[in-house]
């Protein structure tokens, strides 16, 4: 209920804020060239209307990408003022900077600069004017809701937390009910759940609903109370706490009305997984034009610089433990019987000088543009391993194999953290759980933006 109402929420706040954007350019474009003109004067031949509505038309889906890759639509921004303002300033200059460089290469058509510094000052001023109305529109409908959590433990508190990021929504809870922790939040234990519900169904302000937050493992209080729960009105629902376990990509669905509880799951199929295959595609195809001078040139030094194939091939395990051939550049001479006993991450003398200068500077790695391109990889995402090595690693490395529910990348949390070549594995392995736990368009934007300064950088090569 609740996911589903803030949803609906995020939709009508997505739908304003495209109305914003239309309404903003419009007014600008009569506040540049008519209402504050110094003399009338008809407005130039170079810019009707029209053409700006034009032009409007084709970038309004980028603004609109461009707010949801800025996270303008999380539903913390709403929680306080200050952070629905920096949130919507934040996504106004983050999509004028997209706009901007796109009118750079479109040379055929001059924008007025006049008609663009007053869109970027109207444009968040009417996003937050809809937003305080909405808000407060929604808050107004909606009746205050009274909420009691079973279970004081680190889920019921984190409950608390979530329920107070949806101030619209008018939810109060009125405390606690836990056998083992005591506080001035902490009503009672739980076998008191009935002097609790019942004197205030009585005086006519009952408990709206019930969240149970108790470990699997008291499941024989579950049940009693929602054998207690089922002769009341109020609506119950189970938050079990199994926060002690590793979980990834946690939701719940049903088989044909059975709920399913996921755990360990890869990321849904969601809006946000088409941005992001999206955002591979373009920026793939973009990245490979832009390096394909130097892609060209690094082959003829190759094939210069030895015998053997230009490109090298390496079977990697990626998505759902599915295998793909990575390329790179061969930065090394032929192998021999020797090197088929290597260790992972073992330095080896078989490298050309052309292929140390690749690996020194990651330059080896371009060809896995083309990976990313057909599919087999992402621009961000946990780096791919030989099979060989992981059969070593996932009885060694807790929770090893769960990076695999997230597709494979160029970079990622643990590349930008400095977690690369020759560094601990663990380590390593902390910042790709922590990069599926955390996934967004927003978290991808950053570590691209991170990598370019970090994570490309010579240390821990190899």
């Amino acid at each position: 209920m609740l996911k589903e109402q803030s949803k609906i929420i995020q939709y009508w706040l997505f739908l304003l804020d495209m109305l914003c954007v239309i309404l903003a350019w419009v007014l600008a474009f009569y506040l540049r060239f008519d209402w504050f003109t110094n003399f009338p004067q008809p407005l130039p031949l170079d810019r009707p209307l029209d053409r700006y509505i034009m032009y409007l038309v084709a970038i309004l889906p980028v603004w609109g990408l461009l707010f949801i890759a800025s996270g303008l639509y999380n539903p913390k921004q709403a929680q306080r003022f200050y952070n629905m303002v920096y949130a919507v300033i934040k996504a106004v200059v983050f999509g004028a900077v997209g706009v901007l460089a796109a009118i750079f290469f479109y040379r055929s058509f001059a924008f007025s600069r006049g008609h663009f510094m007053w869109f970027g000052i109207l444009t968040p001023v009417f996003m937050i004017v809809f937003r305080i109305l909405l808000y407060r529109f929604a808050k107004a409908q909606e009746t205050t809701k009274r909420v009691l959590i079973i279970g004081a433990g680190k889920v019921g508190k984190k409950l608390q937390k979530s329920l107070n990021l949806y101030p619209w929504m008018g939810f109060e809870v009125v405390g606690f009910l836990d056998d083992d922790r005591k506080g001035k939040e902490v009503l009672g234990k739980i076998s008191e759940l009935s002097d609790i519900i019942n004197p205030a169904e009585t005086a006519g302000n009952p408990i709206n609903y019930v969240y149970i937050a108790l470990p699997l493992s008291q499941s024989d209080k579950i049940e009693e109370i929602l054998n207690f729960l089922a002769t009341r009105l109020a609506h119950v629902y189970l938050v079990p706490d199994i926060l002690h376990f590793n979980l990834l990509n946690t939701r719940v669905s049903d088989i044909e009305g059975l709920p399913v509880l996921h755990l360990i799951d890869e990321a849904p199929m969601d809006f946000g997984r088409i941005v992001k295959r999206g955002m591979d595609i373009f920026g793939a195809l973009f990245l490979i034009l832009l390096s394909a001078p130097v892609m060209i040139l690094l082959a003829i030094l190759v094939k210069l610089s030895s015998k053997g194939p230009v490109l090298f091939r390496q079977e990697r395990m990626g998505l759902n433990g599915e295998c793909f051939k990575m390329l790179k550049f061969r930065s090394m001479r032929p192998s021999t019987d020797a090197d088929k006993d290597r260790k992972w991450n073992d330095t080896v003398d078989r490298a050309t000088r052309v292929g140390k200068f690749m690996r020194r500077t990651s330059l080896d790695e371009l060809p896995q543009f083309f990976n990313v391109l057909i599919g087999d990889m992402s621009l961000v995402g946990p780096r791919p391993e030989e099979p060989v090595f992981i059969e070593k690693f996932k009885d060694q490395i807790p929770n090893y194999m769960l990076r695999h529910k997230m597709p494979t990348g160029l970079t990622g949390w643990a590349q930008i953290n400095g977690w690369r070549g020759n560094t601990s594995l663990e380590r390593r392995i902390e910042c790709d759980l922590y990069y599926i736990q955390n996934w967004s368009i927003r978290l991808d934007v950053k570590i691209l933006f991170l990598t370019i300064f970090k994570a490309y950088a010579p240390k821990n090569t190899y």
